[in-house]
């Protein structure tokens, strides 16, 4: 676990729907994980300069703020790990983007796309069951691009369309996740760090799991499974690591596992 990244992982699991936090705080619940302050620091301070965080002060007191557009990440990655998943209509949406050019907005778009539940059909093509359509048209205005998206039935063998996932990796990812829960999690700290260890892995597994409708999945993939389990491990954790939560001046939603 990185510091940036696991910033943003307190984010999305101890401080939504609010978009800012204090300094202390961050650094208070980093120190548990086994970032120093000095780390902690120089990571908000990357993160300003790339304009993902805004420093903030009221008062004596010192905040980071979420940009919009880390904001709208943050709401994207609680939506697929949260929400109920809607029944499925049978069709598929395919997006067909105008760009980008470059090379590196090219990967951080299609890391983008994965991370909205879209596969690569073949260069340029992505292709997503159940997905939000209001989702990808947000990120379609983030990067400034035009697309023609199409609404599509299949009518070949799913796993045709099941080569534009990564669900052999995913599936390799899923069966180690829980191998590093200990048995006992009486420590509020231990609740904790497992809990936040846990969200962090499960948010980099959106970029590989796509959150497939049930009818297209194949019958050993572990995804759903793997869901059921870390719901249910969350709500435990957050009782456990309550007593540690309830110092921090965290929104009330931090003191449950709220979805959404």
């Amino acid at each position: 676990m990185r510091a940036r990244s696991t910033i943003f992982t307190l984010f999305v699991e101890y401080i939504y729907p609010e978009r800012r936090a204090r300094v202390r705080d961050l650094i208070t619940m980093m120190e548990v994980l086994g970032f120093s302050e000095a780390a902690v620091r120089a990571a908000l301070s990357r993160s300003a300069k790339r304009g993902w965080v805004v420093p903030e002060r009221r008062g004596r007191i010192a905040y980071y703020a979420l940009s919009d557009r880390v904001y709208w990440q943050v709401r994207q990655v609680r939506r697929r790990l949260y929400e109920a998943r809607t029944s499925w209509d049978g069709r598929f949406l395919l997006v067909l983007p105008e760009g980008p050019r470059e090379r590196g907005e090219r990967e951080r778009f299609r890391r983008e796309m994965a991370l909205l539940g879209y596969g690569s059909l073949q260069s340029g093509v992505y292709l997503g069951a159940g997905v939000d359509l209001a989702a990808i048209q947000e990120l379609l205005a983030f990067y400034g691009l035009s697309a023609t998206l199409f609404r599509a039935e299949h009518l070949g063998p799913k796993e045709e369309v099941l080569r534009a996932f990564s669900l052999k990796e995913a599936s390799a990812h899923y069966q180690t996740l829980f191998s590093s829960v200990p048995p006992v999690l009486e420590d509020p700290l231990l609740a904790f760090r497992t809990l936040t260890r846990l969200v962090h892995e499960m948010r980099k597994l959106l970029f590989l799991d796509p959150l497939l409708p049930p009818e297209l999945l194949p019958p050993s993939f572990p995804g759903p499974f793997a869901r059921e389990r870390f719901l249910a491990l969350r709500e435990t954790l957050y009782r456990q690591a309550e007593p540690f939560l309830k110092k921090l001046s965290l929104p009330l939603s931090a003191l449950s596992p709220q979805t959404g």
